[in-house]
């Protein structure tokens, strides 16, 4: 479809514009200058050599986990900033990560969803990871020093896996030589991650993704919105059947789980569904 075209093309644009230092991949070195301040809004590891900014996730584990144990005002708002502009349209078309899963399920072979009634247990996981492995644990369980562990990206991000580990051990023999337990568990959760999402879409955002938990209590009332006009609307499911996320759309076209794809709108035979902008309070 043309809209997933275009779609592409955006997610290509954001994910280079993240990961733009070249160099870093050429020299297996991070960069480390100003624009690392800045979080970016996808999920996007800050140890990937060609990563400009910062992961919203890591950075909020970084603060919460310090020997201050502060809380992380400025990335909590630049969450709310692009949760409340986008919602969930982050996931969709500025998230690398997102992006990758798109290609991978592009990859010929047979196709499957969860069975809804599962999937509606499933996708509380991400709340949870989100409250319990970003906020809880780093906020309580320290090191002699005062000091947590980011426990997300240390035990279950397959992102820094995959964007930072993989590219900076090829480049360096002495990290290649302290290869341990721990990355072998992060390269098996990479390696699930990566088959179940040939098989099945974003599997990793519908079930893992803490940053897409967090945008998604946006969904609702974000400025971008989907819409249905019932004047046009049928009721005929095609937009339900072509969606990724399993959302009812013709239930709650903003449900929590929708990542404004464009899916359901490109295949409406009545274009019927809206997308765009609203700032028009009601």
């Amino acid at each position: 479809m043309a809209v997933n075209k275009k779609r592409h093309i955006f997610q290509t644009l954001a994910t280079l514009f993240t990961n733009g230092y070249v160099t870093g991949f050429m020299a297996g070195k991070i960069y480390d200058g100003k624009l690392k301040t800045f979080c970016v809004p996808g999920l996007n590891c800050y140890s990937c050599p060609g990563a400009l900014g910062s992961c919203p996730i890591g950075a909020m584990q970084s603060v919460i986990g310090g020997r201050k144990h502060s809380f992380s005002y400025y990335t909590a708002g630049i969450i709310m900033l692009f949760g409340v502009i986008l919602g969930r349209f982050v996931c969709g078309v500025l998230c690398p990560f997102g992006f990758i899963q798109d290609l991978l399920h592009k990859i010929p072979s047979k196709k499957f969803k969860v069975p809804y009634n599962i999937h509606k247990i499933l996708v509380k996981f991400k709340y949870i990871i989100a409250f319990l492995m970003v906020i809880i644990l780093p906020a309580i369980l320290t090191n002699k020093f005062g000091i947590a562990s980011p426990y997300f990206c240390k035990w279950i991000c397959p992102v820094g896996t995959l964007e930072g580990g993989l590219p900076l051990i090829s480049t360096n023999e002495t990290l290649r030589n302290g290869l341990g337990f721990l990355f072998g568990w992060k390269a098996f959760i990479l390696i699930v991650v990566i088959f179940l999402s040939i098989v099945m879409y974003r599997p990793f955002c519908k079930y893992l993704c803490p940053l897409g938990a967090f945008y998604s209590v946006f969904n609702r009332y974000s400025f971008y919105t989907m819409s249905i006009d019932e004047d046009k609307c049928i009721k005929c499911g095609v937009c339900e059947k072509v969606c990724g996320m399993q959302v009812k759309v013709m239930e709650n076209i903003n449900s929590l789980e929708c990542i404004r794809c464009g899916d359901c709108k490109a295949s409406c035979p009545h274009k019927a569904i809206k997308s765009g902008f609203q700032f028009k309070i009601k």
